[in-house]
């Protein structure tokens, strides 16, 4: 009997119940695609880095002796050893007209390499005894359409070479291939050409020495003192400093992209789920009220209160079964729409839709677990009631003025109408309150995603209009005098030049370290300017350093404190340097000095890593082409493109995100309003009616219920800008890493944007609610007894 009332139930309120299904489906939705995603990418990439015997442990060096290799691999710990070599390119593409960048390196003539191998996606590795044949990655191939038995011109060492392709390979240390001076890959732009070890010893004078090196440890090997041994090998050869997988630039944007998903796995979930738990407490405790009667009889002949809970507790659960369907669905599809995006955006040679059984059965648990929390309350009212109490109609509401200390001096400026709808939220706090509050959050949920518009806005226009002003930044092959600035001022097209050096570094205080490049500019630099905090541009100083913000905050240091530096130069010197000042950076973690005081403390003179150049647009192609033909240019980054490149990127995946936070915000909106409305629909149908048969009209009586839910959705809209500032700030917080963080803006027009969204979702509920009002059956609804 009571299974065929709860179908009679379900019937009568399935409207509700659907709202409430569909918002526990974004719930489960957001919680199966969040850690599906994550499943993904974790076993995508353990799976990719074991096949590849991606390395652990990475270091450079200026010219290291092939000899080392034993030794490096006698290192307690240590369980293989590639030696290689490796240097940058520039790459001549027919038809392109701006110079790509590229990284030559080298693996061995016979066999596979013994770290970081590759996996080769079509073609063949190249043969001995072909020293124009080689390997390219995947992405740079499919940016330039370019397949087995192409070829393309590289300035290797300074001649131009015409490169055959024999394969297209993926490679584990490029899954986010990135190139230098870029924030964002540029898969036109960068490429990465592997080749055989003895071709490119005498292209780069390299007979039995490498200039970098890759490990992979055994199982309990200790890091930090294979790092420590390594770095003391390789010093006297100009070793730049080993560091770890963590540290490597590939990986580190991969962990940083998990972060990401587990952080949405644990914010918007929640949300979803307490909104779900409030709906479902709204309905059942006013089913219950209209049901008192019915309660009392079921206890009078004899039902259990552990029936009349289970009953209830079944109506829950139904409606959680239809949110957990549709969320299992929704959450499947759209997790195998985003394995496509992060298989095109990383390049893994697979990358599966994670859909174990546990995935969904944790997300039916807490989805469930919410509902029946949700429904606590209304239930142990239930169970509670005795059955003469139930059977008796529930004791007509109690009204008070606000102002009866004040008869006849203060008359509110409302209609009798207005003041009833006005009477009704102040009767009821704690649901006015409770509704507010679920009106308020779809208002926080978009100003979380949109606010990233504002702050994509404010980080291009510090790094690219504030900072980094040049329109290209020119690496050089080695460090050279300060002639060489010279020579770059007479490049077409080259209107003003200032030189920077770049210096590896290891910087210390007491326990912590950090390695990092030390970049030093000219104190009255105006092209690229450091800036502080304010984002006002610092003039350098003549001695000191100035750390950027989060790497002072890592080392633990503050202005005055004094910095142990150790250039990775060989020499093992290391200086205490004051800390001057703390700079602000989107982007990395930022080490600045002036030239001069790099100068000093190299001990080596006065040297030039590159230079930034202001171009003329008119002559920016006859620059490409002098470019590609200067072999003491290593790498170009242009910072037009850089920009363009960074925006059209995070605009693509925003615009992802906002599709699906817009839809799940209006499902919110309409979830709350909607059945909001609804319960006081049925708890003031009579009320409304005798209205109607008192001769107002449907506008009129409609105004009654429209006017509480107006006051409600207006009183959401502040509410929901405070809580969304603090989940952008949450959600700002837990994107930052080493490599890049979020600043917190949130324009005006985002507040509104949202605001606005939300009110037109709350007007289409209203709209439907105002369409049942007009359909009331007044004789039915009379009909009931008080």
């Amino acid at each position: 009997m009571l299974d065929r009332k709860l179908v009679r139930d379900l019937g009568r309120l399935w409207a509700q119940s659907l709202a409430v299904a569909l918002v526990m489906a974004c719930g489960v939705m957001t919680l199966i695609l969040a850690l599906g995603a994550t499943r993904a990418l974790e076993d995508t990439r353990e799976a990719f880095y074991d096949r590849t015997r991606f390395g652990q442990i990475f270091a450079s060096a200026t010219r290291a002796p092939e000899s080392l290799k034993s030794e490096i691999a006698a290192i307690d710990g240590v369980s293989a050893v590639e030696t290689r070599i490796v240097n940058p390119v520039i790459i001549d593409i027919t038809g392109m007209a701006e110079p790509a960048t590229g990284m030559l390196i080298s693996i061995p003539d016979d066999g596979e390499p013994a770290v970081n191998r590759l996996y080769l996606r079509s073609g063949r590795m190249p043969e001995p005894g072909r020293p124009d044949e080689a390997t390219i990655i995947e992405a740079f191939a499919e940016a330039h359409g370019f397949r087995p038995g192409d070829g393309f011109d590289v300035l290797i060492n300074g001649r131009k070479r015409h490169l055959s392709i024999t394969g297209i390979t993926l490679s584990p240390e490029y899954v986010y291939a990135i190139g230098p001076g870029d924030m964002v890959p540029d898969q036109k732009r960068f490429g990465v050409i592997h080749m055989h070890r003895s071709v490119l010893e005498g292209a780069y004078d390299m007979k039995g020495a490498f200039n970098d090196v890759a490990l992979t440890l055994s199982r309990n090997a200790d890091q930090k003192e294979v790092i420590a041994r390594l770095d003391t090998i390789l010093k006297p050869h100009g070793g730049a400093g080993a560091y770890d997988r963590t540290d490597h630039m590939s990986d580190a944007f991969l962990d940083s992209e998990l972060e990401q998903l587990r952080a949405m796995a644990q914010v918007i979930p929640p949300i979803f789920l307490f909104i779900s738990a409030f709906l479902v407490n709204m309905i059942l405790t006013r089913l219950i009220a209209l049901e008192r009667e019915q309660i009392g009889l079921l206890k009078a002949v004899g039902y259990s209160n552990l029936a009349i809970a289970w009953h209830y507790a079944k109506l829950t659960l139904v409606i959680s079964v239809v949110g957990v369907a549709i969320g299992a669905i929704a959450g499947t599809r759209l997790g195998h729409g985003m394995a496509s995006l992060y298989g095109d955006f990383y390049a893994f040679p697979f990358l599966v839709f994670s859909r174990s059984p546990d995935l969904y059965v944790i997300s039916a648990l807490v989805t469930f677990a919410a509902a029946l929390v949700g429904a606590a309350n209304a239930i142990i009212g239930a169970v509670r009631l005795p059955p003469a109490v139930a059977m008796r109609p529930p004791a007509p509401t109690g009204y008070h003025s606000i102002f009866s200390g004040s008869p006849g001096r203060f008359r509110l400026p409302f209609s009798q109408l207005t003041t009833m709808a006005l009477r009704h939220l102040v009767r009821w706090p704690l649901r006015t309150g409770l509704t507010t509050l679920g009106t308020a959050l779809p208002v926080a949920l978009l100003i979380t995603s949109l606010f990233a518009f504002d702050s994509v806005d404010h980080m291009i226009d510090t790094i690219w209009f504030r900072a980094d002003r040049q329109d290209a930044t020119l690496t050089f092959a080695a460090q050279r005098s300060q002639d060489a600035l010279r020579d770059v001022a007479r490049l077409p097209g080259v209107m003003a030049a200032e030189p920077f050096r770049a210096e590896a570094a290891t910087l210390r205080n007491g326990h912590r370290s950090r390695n990092i490049q030390i970049i030093g500019s000219d104190p009255e630099t105006d092209i690229s300017r450091v800036l502080d905090q304010d984002f006002g541009p610092i003039k350098l100083p003549p001695a000191g350093i100035l750390l950027s913000e989060r790497l002072a905050s890592h080392l633990d240091l503050v202005p005055g404190d004094q910095v142990e530096v150790e250039l990775s130069d060989g020499q093992g010197r290391r200086v205490l340097v004051p800390l001057v000042g703390v700079t602000n950076s989107y982007v990395g973690l930022n080490a600045n000095m002036s030239r001069e005081a790099l100068d000093r403390l190299s001990g080596r003179g006065v040297r030039i890593s590159g230079a930034r150049v202001i171009v003329d647009e008119s002559r920016i192609n006859d620059l490409y082409d002098e470019v590609k033909q200067t072999p003491a240019i290593a790498s170009v980054a242009l910072q037009g493109i850089s920009r363009q490149r960074f925006r059209a990127l995070v605009e693509e995946n925003i615009g992802i995100s906002i599709t699906i936070y817009v839809s799940l915000a209006m499902i919110i909106t309409f979830g709350v309003i909607y059945n909001s409305a609804r319960i006081q629909l049925s708890e003031r149908a009579r009320e409304l009616a005798s209205l109607r048969v008192f001769g107002f009209t449907n506008g009129e009586v409609s105004k009654v219920l429209l006017t509480e839910l107006g006051v409600m959705v207006v009183l959401a809209q502040p509410l929901g800008w405070l809580i969304g500032h603090s989940f952008s700030r949450l959600v700002a917080k837990g994107f930052e890493n080493d490599l890049f963080r979020i600043p917190l803006i949130i324009n005006a027009s985002t507040y509104a944007v949202s605001s606005l969204l939300v009110l037109g979702g709350a007007l289409v509920s209203a709209l439907i609610v105002r369409r049942r009002i007009d359909r009331l059956d007044l004789i039915r609804v009379l009909k009931t007894r008080d």
